[in-house]
Order: structure tokens, then sequence, then C-alpha cells
């Protein structure tokens, strides 16, 4: 087929949906669909699990959904995105052998402590949420002969081409990955871990396979479309935003607050839980918070959101003074599992509680890039923002006068539109 003819899609599977974007060889976007996915499932408080099926059956409805709105286009590649540390185990079939344990879950606390005593001091693995810890809990809960773990978005590529066992870099920084020295690293020994449990570890982009003829057949893709490595949301989101010099930055305002900062050099500080993403010879330098837009949801409704921003006053300053978290912990620009939420006084009007709440979130985006900088790194120079924050353009004035800095929507502000970049270097052999 002539490489004009050709499409590369990507997949961005969220907390609450799974959205696909296809793309030209130019990067012109041919189509995008969606499709929600089940809300998180609670069986004890601070415990947060998803079916893995509900995944996979979103992901192929959104391909097929894709797929029939590009006829004249054969997808030549496909790469996959998910949110980061959201680990389950599985069999050597890829059959899961527990729930996908999604990315905000807490429960695995005496193993992170474990790992304080063992984990090279910045590595990503200190807090309760990483995929490591996770791993630990699993693997004492769950025990199985020839148990695999796999990330979210590894999981649904190796579906697509039925080669289990491979890993993407980025995933696996917070299962304990060293990116610099891209190995898994020598103190992981003293874990005692079952053998073959971790997966063999690719750069994202690099092509894992072809689609198998019963997922061809199941969503609709040609035999001949490579899956690529994939990656996490937010290094997905940075990807599709237009990073493109050292000091160009992402805010991606979504269920929680992501903040990415292309840099020179790496950065890892377990202490203000800072880590750093190789992606295509950069690196992508940051942390995520647990403030944002569930904290929001928690209070307002979407109809809310958009009539009450509408009357706030973007360049005016309330005194109200939050640390606004949906529930203890917090991951990013203070690594704290024990940081309790601080959302009192509620004012009476709602109003007012909405912009305290919004001038809280920026200020602690703040504090991120200003502890990026205290350690080395450079204060953006320009910031771009994506996820259902960067639709709020009241929030984005109020962004700009805390932050001092020029900011703007993404280029593209769908993670899925960086996933589909991947998917086009890969596929093409630029990865």
């Amino acid at each position: 087929m002539p490489a004009q003819d050709r499409c590369y899609v990507g997949i961005d599977l969220g907390t609450s949906g799974c959205r696909g974007i296809s793309i030209d060889p130019q990067g012109k976007v041919l189509a995008s669909a969606a499709c929600p996915l089940p809300a998180s499932h609670s069986p004890q408080p601070g415990w947060a699990e998803q079916d893995p099926e509900a995944w996979w059956q979103a992901t192929t409805r959104v391909i097929r959904r894709l797929l029939e709105h590009t006829p004249e286009h054969e997808a030549a590649s496909i790469a996959i995105d998910g949110t980061s540390a959201t680990l389950l185990l599985v069999d050597d079939s890829g059959k899961p052998l527990t729930p996908g344990i999604m990315y905000n879950d807490q429960r695995a606390s005496s193993e992170c402590r474990r790992l304080s005593t063992i984990a090279s001091p910045d590595s990503a693995v200190h807090s309760p949420s990483s995929s490591l810890s996770k791993l630990l809990w699993l693997i004492g809960h769950h025990p199985a002969p020839h148990a695999l773990a796999q990330h979210q978005s590894e999981w649904i590529s190796a579906r697509l081409c039925e080669r289990f066992g491979l890993g993407d870099e980025n995933n696996c920084l917070k299962l304990g990955y060293d990116p610099v020295d891209q190995c898994w690293p020598d103190w992981m020994e003293q874990l005692n871990l079952p053998p073959d449990v971790l997966p063999e570890v690719v750069p994202p982009g690099t092509i894992m396979g072809a689609i198998s003829p019963t997922r061809s057949a199941e969503t609709g893709l040609p035999q001949s479309c490579k899956v690529a490595a994939g990656t996490t949301d937010s290094t997905a989101a940075a990807l599709a935003a237009g990073l493109s010099l050292p000091g160009d930055a992402l805010t991606s305002l979504g269920s929680t607050l992501v903040c990415k900062l292309l840099a020179e050099r790496p950065l890892f500080s377990h202490e203000y839980g800072i880590y750093s993403h190789r992606i295509f010879g950069k690196w992508l330098v940051g942390g995520a918070s647990n403030v944002g837009g569930n904290v929001l949801r928690q209070f307002f409704t979407d109809r809310e959101l958009e009539t009450l921003s509408r009357r706030i006053d973007p360049h005016r300053s309330l005194c109200l003074e939050y640390y606004p978290l949906t529930e203890k912990g917090e991951r990013f620009p203070h690594n704290d599992p024990e940081m309790q939420p601080r959302l009192t006084p509620i004012p009476k009007d709602r109003q007012r509680f909405l912009q305290a709440l919004l001038e809280s979130i920026a200020k602690v985006e703040k504090t991120a890039y200003s502890r990026l900088q205290e350690l080395g790194a450079a204060y953006p120079s320009r910031l771009f923002t994506s996820g259902g924050g960067a639709q709020n353009t009241t929030w984005m004035k109020m962004r700009q006068r805390i932050l001092g800095i020029p900011v703007s929507p993404a280029v593209h502000t769908q993670a899925a539109y960086g996933a589909a970049m991947i998917a086009l270097k890969g596929g093409s052999g630029n990865s």
C-alpha cells in the first residue's frame, strides 16, 4: 500500500474511558473515537481495581470505530498508552490472574516500607502506589506459578500481537527499572522475586510483532499491522502537546495533576516524588500529584464547573488555602503517603469554593515546577495544558497569573495522539 494511504493508530486508556486517534504519515488526524470504562471498584478503603477485560472490550470497540471512519486507509501500526503504575499479573498465555490494580491504589503500604530499606533512594518505587509495591502485594496475596507482571498498556499491546513478556521503559520505571543504565538494578535481587515475573524492557516505539490472526478478526486491524511498545498516559500527552525545546512543559489536568518538563538531563528525587522518562533520546522530568479533577468532581457536576467558572474573575485571588486531596496521601511535589486533605473552611458561596479549589491546584502546580528548578532543571519558559481542565479558559488565565509564564492549550490535547505518534515512529522505523 502507498505510504499516503497508511494510517497509524493510538489508543489511550484513562481512568474513566478509552480514547483513540488515527493519523496519516504527516501527523494529520484522520479520525477519533471514545468509549467509557466502568468506574474503579473499591472493595476496601484505599483500594482501586478495574476488570482488565473491560479495558480490552473498550479498546476493541474504539479500534473498530476508528477503522469505520478511515475505510480508505490501512492501519500500519498501533501503540497503546495507559495509566501509570496500573498493574496486573497474567499467566503464560496472557490470561489475567488478578484484577487490574489501579494507579491510585494505596493497599501496598507495608510493601512500600520494605522497599524503603532496599531500593535506591532515588528510585521511583517509594510509594504504596508504585508498580513494584503493588507487585510485592500481588505476589504475596495471589501466588501463582509462572506469573508475569504487566502494566495496563503493556497487557493490551501484548494481547494484540499475542507476545507477552515485554514491557516498555516508561511504564517499568515505577517497577524499579533504571532508565539511565537501561537495566533492572542490582538491589532488586534482594526482593527474591519469582523467576520471569519481570518483563523484558524495550524503548517505546519498539516493534513487538504483528497483529495475530485472532486479534485481527476481533478488532478489524489487518494482520500486517505492527504493534509498537507504548508508554504511560502522561508521557503520551507530552508527545501530543508539542514539547520540542528544553524548558517546554506540559501540565495534564485530568483526574490528577501531572507536570512534565522537557530537560537535557534526568532528575530523580524520592523525597519529592520526581522521576524522569526517556523518550526518543530526550528526558521528561516531573511527577504526578494526587490533586486534580477528582477533587473537583467530588463537589461539582460538569455543568456547575462550566457555569460557575464563567463567573470567576481569574485576576482576583482568594485567601483560602487548601491542599485539595480526595483522600490521604500525596506523591508530588511532596511524597507523603500520610498527607491529609485540607479542604476547610468551605464557604457557602459555591462560586468562591470552586475558585479556591482551582487556585489551590494551580499553587500545587507552581510548587511542582519550582521544585524542579530547585533541583537543577530550568523553570518552564512556556507551558502547555492538556486533559479535561484545558477546556476551562478561566482556570487557564488564573494559572498564568499564579505561574508567571505563558499558558496555552496543548497542540493536541489527547494522549491518544501521542500514542499515535509512537505508532508512526515505530511503524516507520524511526523509534
